[in-house]
């Protein structure tokens, strides 16, 4: 996603520690997200959901299925 667009969480792939740390930072299914930008090397990647800004890694991100939102 580019900076500035917003998508619905559809679901977190992958198990164990990662998911559940991803989890416990507020990114569950059914929550909007949007992408404020990305480092310059494009590792990490900024995003806000519920109000607050969270940093995630590429691999990380990659994880999490989203819904494009127009």
């Amino acid at each position: 996603m580019a900076p500035g667009k917003k998508g619905r969480i559809l679901k977190i792939e992958g198990r164990g520690a990662v998911k559940k740390r991803i989890v416990d930072m507020g990114v569950v299914p059914g929550v909007e997200v949007e992408v404020e930008r990305y480092a310059p090397l494009g590792d990490p990647i900024e995003i806000k959901v519920k109000g607050y800004h969270l940093s995630l890694r590429k691999e990380d991100a990659s994880k999490i299925m989203i819904e494009l939102l127009h």
